[in-house]
């Protein structure tokens, strides 16, 4: 993701790049690793262990929408009842193998608020967690 913090030829580029490049160089981000030792972007800052409670608490003070990216970060913020909206891009291939960003045994009631279909038969969703319903562990 560090592409975007300059990307080659930006003012040539369509508008909606534009904004995810502003979007992504004004953001402040946390890497969770156990292994890095230095940052490669601009406010940028790597935590070993992902803390709930911290992010949480995060979530309460921020001014803007939190996004999380990684299939592991995801299930563990999903785990946590961290997550409010989920938007999901269902691809019509088939692949047998890879990550899983959903946690086992982790009930998550949902609402659909927006669909969208493409040509090419993706499927966008766009979820958001039924707060009355909660999280429930299965």
């Amino acid at each position: 993701m560090v592409f975007w913090e300059s990307p080659p030829d930006l003012a040539e580029q369509p508008p909606f790049v534009q904004d995810f490049a502003e979007i992504w160089q004004t953001a402040d981000k946390i890497v969770y690793s156990k292994t890095l030792q230095t940052v490669a972007s601009a406010r940028t800052r790597i935590e070993q262990e992902f803390d709930a409670e911290a992010v949480r608490q995060m979530k309460a003070t921020a001014a803007r929408d939190l996004t999380v990216g990684g299939p592991e970060l995801a299930a563990q913020a999903i785990e946590a009842g961290l997550v409010d909206e989920y938007h999901l891009f269902l691809v019509p291939v088939v692949v047998g193998g890879g990550k899983r960003s959903l946690p086992e045994h982790v009930r998550v009631n949902l609402e659909l608020w927006d669909e969208r279909r493409f040509r090419n038969g993706a499927v966008y969703l766009h979820y958001r967690t039924r707060q009355s319903e909660g999280l429930g562990l299965v």
